[in-house]
């Protein structure tokens, strides 16, 4: 069966370009051999996964590229590998990938830092929305993951991550109301969501008290 023509569709331009096609060969090279924590699923699951969120949500092909290579820099090769990106894709989608990275030194900060840190990056009025729309998208399927992933394991899910439960639940809470200031509609709603099913989650955890939440 042959693909549909371009007229036949009745739209002037591809709605994806070739571009997109090479961004997602790239994401493939660069994450071929890293797996979601804890589990044998390609990485590439999570990454398609943020892409199709990205899109479905009005994003354009340079925040659906974007999406794709959100995790590159930060997690196969640091700024070498950015600068890659922007020459390769272009400097905005250079730029919302640096933005949603936690950070590029080596070793990395403690966890509750960088969390700290990127939620003040976010929470600022220089932000763009091609930012907000992409690390939505990332939380919305890590989060999605992390609660099925506790259904089918349990207590041994936490041992996958740096930070204990209350302050995934806190990390979580609080992107949600980031987004809900600075990128109001269907996805800041669905984040919030989510994070209160990860609240039912970690009050059903073993030996999770509510001390544990770190002070802001």
């Amino acid at each position: 069966m042959s693909a549909p023509r371009r007229e036949d569709l009745g739209s002037p331009a591809p709605l994806l370009s070739t571009r997109f096609d090479d961004a997602l060969v790239f994401a493939s090279d660069l994450h071929r051999y890293q797996l979601r924590k804890g589990t044998p699923v390609p990485y590439m699951s999570h990454l398609m996964a943020v892409c199709a969120i990205v899109l479905e949500n009005g994003g354009d092909e340079d925040e659906a590229i974007a999406a794709l290579l959100h995790d590159a820099a930060e997690d196969q090769g640091g700024e070498p590998t950015l600068r890659a990106i922007a020459e390769r894709f272009g400097e905005r989608v250079g730029d919302i990938v640096a933005a949603c990275s936690d950070t590029f030194e080596r070793p990395k900060p403690p966890a509750l830092e960088r969390k700290r840190a990127y939620l003040a990056r976010l929470d600022s009025d220089s932000t763009p929305r091609s930012v907000l729309l992409v690390s939505a998208g990332d939380k919305v399927h890590n989060l999605q993951r992390t609660i099925a992933d506790y259904t089918a394991v349990g207590e041994e899910l936490w041992s996958r991550f740096k930070l204990r439960p209350a302050e995934q639940l806190w990390y979580y809470q609080s992107l949600a109301e980031v987004y809900s200031r600075r990128l109001p509609g269907p996805l800041a709603q669905a984040v919030a969501s989510l994070a209160n099913d990860l609240g039912d989650v970690v009050t059903a955890s073993e030996g999770v008290v509510e001390s544990e939440a770190p002070t802001t």
